[in-house]
């Protein structure tokens, strides 16, 4: 059991990248190969480039800036896509880049979550840095949700194991 803030806020971004892990797999299942690439005009991105987009960003948050390695990211070429991955190739390169994000999140001590270090431009601590890439990783799964919706005009199911209605406890 997690009994420092340190332990207890690294447990909670992984809790969030698993979680959001199993949200795009929901949403990509629903989807056939032509769907992963489909756009609905030429100012968006499809499912596919979104997916190629969270791998970057959380490989260039989490992967390199965390995990001290080197940033390999190359921005641009994750929106120029518009083929070169089947869905089940990217399912594994988003799958992989989350349990690398969880292991780099679960190895990093309070001294490099504390660390400022710039990213993209910005300056951040580790767990600035953590909190970026949940809420990014947040915010696309969303579009991935809606595009789903779009095109399959059905519920995707994120929370169907859960009784959302619940009252908190005090």
């Amino acid at each position: 059991m997690a009994t420092t803030y340190h332990d207890v806020f690294k447990a909670q971004i992984i809790f969030r990248l698993e979680e959001k892990k199993v949200h795009l797999l929901k949403c990509i299942d629903q989807l056939s190969e032509e769907d992963i690439w489909w756009r609905p005009n030429e100012s968006s991105n499809s499912v596919g480039n979104i997916l190629l987009h969270l791998c970057g960003n959380i490989g260039q948050y989490i992967i390199s800036s965390l995990g001290q390695q080197p940033d390999i990211r190359e921005r641009d070429v994750e929106f120029a896509a518009r083929k070169g991955f089947d869905k089940n190739k990217l399912w594994k390169k988003m799958a992989a880049t989350i349990e690398e994000a969880c292991s780099v999140v679960a190895a990093s001590s309070s001294e490099e979550m504390l660390r400022i270090r710039t990213v993209q431009g910005f300056e951040f601590s580790g767990l600035g840095v953590a909190l970026h890439a949940v809420e990014h990783l947040s915010y696309h799964t969303g579009q991935v949700a809606y595009l789903v919706k779009l095109l399959k005009d059905r519920q995707i199911g994120l929370y169907d194991d859960f009784d959302l209605n619940q009252k908190n406890e005090t």
